[in-house]
């Protein structure tokens, strides 16, 4: 954790040891795995000692990992609102990929719908950090609805520059995976008929619009980084006009989740990402893992891991998407010692001290 922001996690990894149970969650806080090497007890006697001798294995884990400042913040809102509201909070979509989050919250009185007609009229509202269309939030002061909009600011920032790109009278090849809330989102903020989406390197050599002279680029938030590369090059070489952000889109947790693990799989057999199948940066974790070699599963918590990947493994990895607590992170490492005579080293590439301001509708 970066110095100075143990306050501000703390409200996560309370809610996260409550739903698990912890009694001290604040000793599993987000912190350098230290080295250790697990043993069997001393107390056993020679026959019993045998018989919990385990093999080795060393573990990797990656850092930075886990939640996000966006995440953090998104979460934080939903609680803040359920403290200045009461029960219920009407969240639309899940606020974060991640469904111990989504529990968690649910367990306090959140309750999570995909579309705003689901809201009864007078409670409030929370839009989740993915984004919303322009659309949403206008449906709701239609309805005179309360609503705090969660949506992560660097996915804002992309809103603005689309908006930009269309007011210039530009036509934006948007690079992203179709039926994502986040790209949703974005295609939400301008007319129809001003995005065209971009899902492979395929589509970006293939593309024919109207204008070539006239056109933007922006991307999804939680992309490959090198996937995403390869395909604003290939619209570069095809389209030398086209403008692109005035800086890069995906977003620092992303690249600097991606960046750890390339650092790290390449020493590993096998690589756990902790995530939900539907974290877009979560697969790409698992992606980015498979490329530089090592066999890679996603799994929600160590309760998915299925020990017969660790079949001749000698060093496993460990990472989280950025929706994922550090307490599930904990909760695989437990499980895996459990099994092995551990080794465990940290592989940090990036410190993150990044945190965003929450809405004056819930500091004020």
């Amino acid at each position: 954790m970066a110095p100075g922001q143990e306050q501000h996690f703390r409200p996560r990894i309370a809610a996260c040891a409550a739903f698990l149970g912890v009694a001290q969650p604040w000793a599993i806080a987000y912190q350098p795995v230290p080295m250790t090497i697990a043993t069997a007890p001393d107390t056993a006697s020679a026959a019993d000692s045998a018989a919990l001798v385990r093999p080795a294995i060393t573990v990797l884990v990656a850092a930075p990992r886990g939640f996000c400042a966006g995440v953090d913040r998104a979460i934080h809102i939903v609680e803040l609102a359920l403290e200045r509201w009461g029960s219920p909070v009407y969240v639309r979509h899940e606020i974060v990929h991640n469904k111990f989050v989504v529990d968690s919250l649910k367990a306090k009185g959140a309750v999570f719908v995909e579309e705003l007609d689901e809201v009864p009229d007078g409670v409030p509202v929370v839009f989740s950090a993915h984004g919303v269309p322009k659309a949403v939030p206008a449906k709701a002061e239609e309805r005179g609805l309360t609503y705090v909009d969660a949506t992560c600011p660097l996915v804002s920032k992309v809103h603005r520059q689309a908006e930009r790109l269309v007011a210039a009278g530009r036509h934006i090849l948007f690079i992203g995976h179709q039926g994502h809330p986040e790209v949703i989102g974005t295609f939400g903020q301008v007319p129809d008929g001003a995005m065209t989406l971009i899902e492979t390197l395929e589509d970006a050599q293939a593309v024919q619009p109207a204008n070539p002279d006239n056109l933007g680029f922006l991307t999804q938030t939680t992309l490959s980084v090198d996937d995403t590369a390869d395909m604003v090059a290939e619209l570069k070489r095809r389209f030398p006009a086209i403008e692109g952000p005035r800086g890069d889109d995906i977003c620092y947790a992303t690249s600097n989740r991606q960046q750890a693990v390339k650092a790290m799989a390449p020493r590993c057999d096998v690589v756990l990402v902790i995530g939900a199948a539907n974290s877009s940066n979560s697969q790409r974790l698992r992606e980015v893992a498979e490329r530089e070699g090592a066999k890679s599963w996603l799994i929600q918590r160590a309760a998915d891991i299925d020990w017969s990947w660790f079949e001749g493994a000698r060093t496993v990895g460990v990472t989280a998407g950025a929706s994922a607590p550090e307490l599930l992170v904990q909760e695989v490492l437990a499980a895996v010692a459990e099994r092995f005579t551990v080794t465990s080293e940290n592989v940090t590439t990036a410190v993150e001290e990044v945190v965003f301001k929450l809405p004056r509708a819930l500091t004020a």
